[in-house]
Formats: structure tokens, C-alpha cells, sequence
């Protein structure tokens, strides 16, 4: 099994795999710099995988990635391929509520491929995706979900997977939040 890379490796690979794809890559490169803005919400020891998980979060979406149409499958089987560490891998996997989408897709059984974990980077982790919009921008939660029911339609897959995720989403963000209050 590969070692955790470090943020500046799994930057150049993320840019590598998402710059072709334009906002993909704009989303990308915010999320990251929000998860580094949410590092005192995990522990020390645990900020760099936040920041690597939240560079390589979605990687599925990439040119030559796609298998399942599911992103955090898709880049999570990348992942794993190329031996990283199953926790990052795993991290990727079940990012944003992820189990929501699988079950809409059908591809539940997939997905529990790996375990959820429910930590406080998996929380910080889903809290920079879903306050950072499709290019980058910085949104509240709610308004988040508004865009992305907006792009994918109400009644998409996506659109009724993130609708159901609400209360997870919610609580991760929420932990977040008193973590790095506290």
C-alpha cells in the first residue's frame, strides 16, 4: 500500500486529471484551500489526509476515470488501483453523503466496497464540498443544495440524492462548525 502523498502531490495529480474539465477544477482547488481553512476542526495529525482527500475528493468525475457514473465510486477505485492508503481511499468513496447517491444508482453494494468512516475529517470533508459551489464560490449550505438541485433538476438522481442527504450533510456541517468553535 502507497503512503498518504503529500497535499502539494495530490494537487499536481488533481490538476492533472481535472484542469481539462474547467469549473471541475475550479470547485477542486476551493474545496481544498477550505478544507486547509477547516484543519483546526481534525485532529494535528490528520490535516494533511483532509487536504489530499479533499484535492483528489473528485477525481471520478475525470476523462478516462468514469466507469459507474458515480463519481466518488468511480474515483475511489482509481484510488484504489494505485495503492493508496484505504482510509483515503475510503475518504473519497463515501464523501457527501455518497450513500444516498448509491442507493438512487443502485450501486450500494459497490459503494460498501469500503467503510464509512464517521470522524471528524469525514464531517470537515464534506463541509468544504458542500459550502464551496461549482466554481469555486463560497456558499452557505442551503444554498448549495439550491444550485445543485437547480443544475441537476429536483427529480435527477443527483438531485434526489442530495435532497435525502440534507440531514447528514447537515449534521457533518454542524459538527464542523463546533469543532472549530470549541
Amino acid at each position: 500500500m502507497s503512503e498518504l502523498p503529500t497535499p502539494q502531490v495530490a494537487a499536481r495529480l488533481a490538476e492533472a486529471l481535472l484542469s481539462p474539465l474547467g469549473d471541475r477544477w475550479a470547485h477542486t482547488q476551493a474545496v481544498a484551500a477550505r478544507a486547509r481553512e477547516l484543519a483546526d476542526a481534525v485532529p494535528s495529525d490528520a490535516r494533511e489526509l483532509l487536504e489530499v482527500a479533499a484535492w483528489w475528493h473528485d477525481l471520478g468525475y475525470a476523462t478516462g476515470l468514469v466507469q459507474t457514473g458515480m463519481h466518488q465510486i468511480d474515483g475511489a477505485r482509481f484510488l484504489e488501483d494505485m495503492g493508496y492508503p484505504n482510509r483515503l481511499v475510503a475518504l473519497v468513496a463515501h464523501h457527501s453523503a455518497a450513500k444516498c447517491e448509491a442507493h438512487e444508482r443502485g450501486l450500494v453494494c459497490e459503494l460498501g466496497r469500503w467503510d464509512r468512516e464517521e470522524s471528524a475529517v469525514a464531517d470537515a470533508l464534506w463541509m468544504a464540498d458542500m459550502t464551496t459551489g461549482p466554481r469555486g464560490e463560497s456558499f452557505e449550505y442551503s444554498d448549495r443544495l439550491n444550485e445543485i438541485t437547480a443544475r441537476y433538476n429536483a427529480d435527477s438522481i443527483v438531485g434526489r440524492a442530495m435532497t435525502a442527504a440534507q440531514p447528514l450533510i447537515r449534521g457533518a456541517i454542524d459538527r464542523t462548525k463546533d469543532r472549530v468553535a470549541g
